[in-house]
């Protein structure tokens, strides 16, 4: 009698895990995901703040916004839904996109489109470079994986289920998404390697990261944040490659063109995530 109370608490617990279970489980469908959300960010993010001019700094407070909103919906959920978690992903990237952008850029000639003579509404940006910002910006990611660490709480996003360690999730994974641009952009623009030279060197590197998984002394933790973060200038990237023009190394498919086909790509991607979704809690019930 009493092994079976034990078994019945046992069961009862594993339940109430699975039912707050905010975060997916980490396998090849959620990388894709997460390319495409990350590649869509860069063609959004421009397509306000470049493509309809609206400015980094004007678009960055909207976007920022748009991420609070997102993001108290995905907080509020009892469980893991792929539609609010692709979507605060979404909000990340297109706000560490503009973020990056007026942390970088300035409305010097090197920034100015030709025949512009401003970058758009509101402030112009900070001018502060890629190596500046991306250094500020890791300076920061080190200091939230390091409260991370302190609170005691799981670095396995299979394991976070408290508000606290959501929300640092969270933070890590806006200021990862604007640090991933930063270096996007130096490999795109800075670098030499041009857009599909830089898209090339990043696959190369998280190939790398795929096989170290297999490396039993290297912390499968610490390779997911690393991965996390290149997959990021992948996606800055590839979005150059789409939107930019020919003469710039980009096939010029235009930020409105690419925003909406990547656009539909996440919501079916989003859509089989859900049927998934569904079937697997069918399994466990």
């Amino acid at each position: 009698m009493h092994k079976q109370e034990v078994l019945t608490d046992l069961d009862a617990a594993s339940a109430t895990k699975s039912v707050m279970k905010k975060l997916p489980e980490v396998t090849l469908a959620f990388w894709i995901m997460k390319i495409a959300a990350t590649t869509l960010g860069e063609t959004a993010g421009d397509l306000f703040s470049q493509t309809l001019k609206l400015g980094y700094f004007v678009t960055t407070v909207v976007l920022f916004l748009v991420f609070v909103v997102t993001l108290v919906v995905q907080l509020r959920s009892s469980r893991y839904n792929p539609f609010f978690y692709w979507t605060v992903i979404l909000s990340t990237s297109m706000a560490g996109t503009t973020m990056s952008d007026f942390m970088n850029r300035d409305a010097s000639a090197e920034y100015l489109s030709k025949g512009a003579t401003s970058l758009g509404w509101g402030p112009q940006g900070l001018g502060l470079g890629y190596p500046a910002g991306a250094a500020i910006l890791l300076s920061i990611l080190m200091v939230i994986f390091a409260v991370w660490r302190l609170s005691g709480m799981t670095f396995q996003i299979r394991d976070i289920v408290t508000f606290r360690g959501e929300a640092l999730f969270w933070s890590a994974i806006l200021v990862s998404n604007t640090l991933g641009t930063s270096m996007g952009d130096f490999l795109s623009d800075s670098s030499g390697l041009g857009y599909a030279g830089g898209a090339l060197l990043v696959t190369g590197l998280l190939a790398v990261l795929a096989v170290l998984m297999k490396v039993p002394v290297v912390p499968n933790v610490l390779l997911f944040w690393i991965a996390f973060v290149l997959t990021r200038p992948l996606g800055a990237t590839a979005g150059d490659f789409l939107t930019k023009p020919v003469a710039k190394g980009g096939l010029n498919l235009g930020t409105a063109g690419s925003s909406a086909v990547l656009l539909a790509v996440l919501l079916g991607l989003m859509a089989y995530a859900h049927v998934q979704e569904g079937r697997n809690r069918s399994a466990r019930a």
